[in-house]
């Protein structure tokens, strides 16, 4: 693409973005400084289109941005505003230290606030421990393994075994693991089983491999909550509210968490600021949503991620900052 393709892309979506409706030629020539034709805009505005970074509504003979048009404009062409000085002391007086919920909770209504989009906090994962193992016979070949947490909530797994234990084999193996392991995670126990194994009865490192295995291979990370903010606002957006069927998806979206809890992790194992354009891709395949992240640390090690959902026609210059030092005060708080 040339500079003035270029020019004319980045001037029709910062209009799309400030206007809301489709960009004709007289608007394009008027604001992108350039001095050329309609016609010229015109075979510019077709090529765009051909390769897929604008399209025409029916209704109109102006264009508007696909996401494959945003992708490009966030990617290479905005250019990020200062944040105005009373929004950054307003952040700097809702961030200070206080309880790690409540200043996570004030984050993502922060971040709800200053854009008027919703606001998200993906909570630290936690490593999971256990307070209490014990195992019960079930019948030939079958165990349930039992374990409570610290915080009282009890899961259970049922183990598949070849070998028959008695009762007494059980008791004994679920003693042993309390009395060693009970409070750390499921990741320490089996950096301590790794050399012990081989030192037990064969009984108990039978039923301990199985239960670690078996029983906590989907067990041995707890999931972080989602603290979300601000989604009403959205009902606000012309986008994303004139569409009662998109409007269902949306907030099917964010009641079940899912699709964003995949976003944000992504967003976790990433440098800095992550922007998902709505449609581009299997993790937001709402074509009007943008979701704009940021990681946040605690002592230096990323634990989790925060963010704004809004439409793709957002003014990404603005909410990009906010994001950004959002971030970077919230894990300044949390490491204080």
């Amino acid at each position: 693409m040339d500079d003035r393709s270029r020019a004319l892309l980045k001037t029709l979506i910062e209009r799309y973005i400030e206007e809301g409706q489709p960009i004709g030629s007289r608007t394009l020539s008027r604001f992108s400084g350039l001095d050329l034709s309609a016609a010229t805009i015109r075979n510019v505005m077709a090529d765009l289109e051909d390769m897929g970074l604008v399209t025409s509504p029916h209704t109109s003979a102006g264009r508007i941005p696909t996401p494959r048009g945003y992708r490009l404009f966030v990617d290479t062409m905005v250019t990020v505003r200062p944040l105005e000085e009373i929004a950054a002391r307003e952040m700097e007086k809702g961030l200070l230290p206080d309880s790690p919920q409540r200043v996570m909770n004030s984050a993502a209504q922060i971040l709800s606030n200053l854009t008027h989009f919703a606001g998200v906090v993906m909570t630290p994962k936690r490593a999971q421990v256990f307070k209490h193992i014990e195992f019960l016979r079930l019948g030939e070949g079958k165990i349930l393994l039992i374990m409570v947490t610290p915080e009282g909530d009890v899961q259970n797994r049922i183990l598949p075994t070849t070998q028959d234990y008695s009762p007494s084999q059980l008791i004994e193996a679920g003693n042993y693991i309390n009395a060693q392991f009970a409070g750390k995670s499921f990741a320490q126990v089996r950096a301590h089983l790794a050399s012990d194994l081989d030192t037990l009865r064969s009984d108990i490192s039978g039923l301990m491999t199985l239960a670690l295995h078996s029983g906590v291979s989907d067990y041995g990370m707890g999931q972080g909550d989602m603290l979300l903010s601000g989604e009403r606002r959205l009902l606000n957006v012309g986008d994303l509210s004139t569409n009662l069927d998109k409007l269902r998806k949306m907030f099917d979206m964010l009641e079940q968490k899912s699709v964003l809890m995949q976003l944000l992790d992504v967003s976790s194992h990433a440098d800095g600021i992550q922007i998902f354009i709505g449609g581009e891709s299997d993790l937001l395949p709402y074509e009007d949503l943008a979701v704009i992240s940021a990681p946040y640390s605690v002592d230096g090690q990323i634990v989790g991620t925060l963010g704004v959902i809004g439409p793709t026609r957002m003014a990404y210059d603005r909410v990009i900052p906010i994001v950004d030092i959002t971030s970077k005060l919230l894990s300044g708080a949390l490491s204080s």
